[in-house]
């Protein structure tokens, strides 16, 4: 299996644990949040996609956003868990396409924007978009078990 085919599966498999976690919510949880200056439900979800979107732009694309003032304004602004939803589904589709059309050497080759994750490959951004993912899913459980819900099992 090539390394580019591993990813893909990293990547499908963290998106499926995210989804699984915030099945548990409906449009009545989306605004929940436990203090005014943490995300809401909605937020999270959003904050996580960005971040996804985020880690390509920064190893395929123009390069990094450290706007991070905007990029935080930008998750708290949704306010739906439909919209952070299908964002969340859209950014993990492009991370997967994007991974699925690199070849070997791409996927070696250094990350152009030197500023974050210098001098490493750019496969190296899956493990923190996964990382990242999973810590944005901890704090929905915790949400969850806040509005009165069990987050289910996300590994079965």
């Amino acid at each position: 299996m090539s390394q580019a085919e591993q990813i893909v599966i990293q990547l499908k498999t963290s998106h499926k644990y995210m989804k699984s976690t915030i099945s548990i919510f409906d449009e009545d949880d989306a605004g929940f949040a436990p203090q005014p200056e943490l995300y809401t439900v909605a937020g999270h979800v959003a904050h996580a996609a960005d971040s996804v979107e985020w880690f390509v732009e920064g190893a395929f694309g123009k390069g990094w956003n450290l706007d991070f003032e905007g990029l935080i304004a930008a998750a708290r602004a949704v306010e739906t868990l439909e919209e952070a939803t299908a964002w969340l589904d859209r950014a993990f589709e492009k991370a997967i396409q994007t991974f699925e059309a690199a070849s070997e050497e791409d996927l070696a080759g250094t990350i152009p924007d030197e500023r974050i994750m210098k001098g490493a490959p750019r496969s190296a951004i899956v493990g923190p978009i996964v990382d990242h993912t999973a810590h944005h899913r901890g704090a929905l459980t915790v949400y969850a078990r806040l509005v009165g819900k069990v987050a289910p099992m996300p590994y079965s």
